[in-house]
């Protein structure tokens, strides 16, 4: 059984979303509960670099349904990365992702999960849309963005799509909105700030920081492996703010 189902998802590519979703599912296991981290992005599938399970396989066993990787006793992972060879790239038209996905929601046997964060593709095309459709009940979605405007226009885009699939949006995160000066401590911002819709509550906005890109290309998730430093701070607060939204 699936206790809560978490979709992080964006308008457009290069917002962090992946980042923000493995960091999500670790910090939430890291606290103790069982979670299941599901990458949908069939053509750009980060997750397994992100938490350090390249060249880790799926397998099937004896009922004919998908066995996660596991990371811990109780943080499993599934990704088509673990199906596929190398980096060929996934070249599909929509019937084909739609059967994938539906082969990743009825077959996999997660066991019983507190959650299954769900990180998903840029936009609101095939992938997205068949998640909606076969989960049927999504718990919460949270939506990742920069702060200019090309990037909340798409995220508005998205918050209606997610509307429109009658899932309640627990609200947008800003990454990458300002970088700390190393010598005088000033935040710089690093894009011009834009208006954020009302109905789009800021949960937590993140500084741009190198770290935490060498951290992930490594396999190490910001809130295991750079413990204490600003930006998982931030992730221990968003987790918070997630948790006490779910329960509402």
């Amino acid at each position: 059984m699936i206790k809560k189902k978490l979709v992080v998802l964006s308008g457009k590519g290069g917002v962090g979303k992946s980042t923000v979703a493995v960091n999500i599912a670790a910090g939430l296991a890291d606290s103790g509960f069982k979670v299941g981290l599901l990458d949908i992005d069939l053509h750009g599938p980060n997750v397994p670099r992100m938490l350090g399970l390249v060249g880790r396989n799926l397998e099937v066993n004896d009922n004919e349904k998908i066995v996660p990787v596991s990371i811990s006793e109780n943080f499993k992972v599934v990704s088509i990365a673990f199906l596929t060879m190398g980096n060929r790239p996934i070249i599909w038209r929509g019937p084909l992702k739609h059967k994938m996905i539906q082969e990743f929601v009825e077959k996999v046997e997660w066991g019983d999960l507190d959650f299954l964060v769900i990180d998903s593709p840029p936009g609101t095309g095939d992938e997205i849309l068949s998640t909606f459709q076969l989960l049927k009940k999504i718990d919460g979605t949270v939506l990742v963005s920069t702060p200019q405007q090309v990037s909340i226009d798409d995220v508005e885009r998205a918050r209606e799509f997610v509307k429109l699939m009658n899932s309640k949006i627990l609200g947008v995160i800003l990454n990458m909105t300002y970088v700390v000066c190393p010598k005088c401590g000033e935040k710089i911002p690093l894009f011009p700030r834009k208006n954020i819709p009302e109905d789009l509550p800021v949960l937590v906005e993140f500084p741009m920081d190198p770290k935490v890109a060498e951290s992930i290309d490594n396999g190490e998730p910001v809130v295991w492996f750079m413990r204490n430093s600003e930006v998982e701070k931030r992730f221990r607060e968003l987790i918070n703010k997630i948790l006490e939204l779910l329960e509402n």
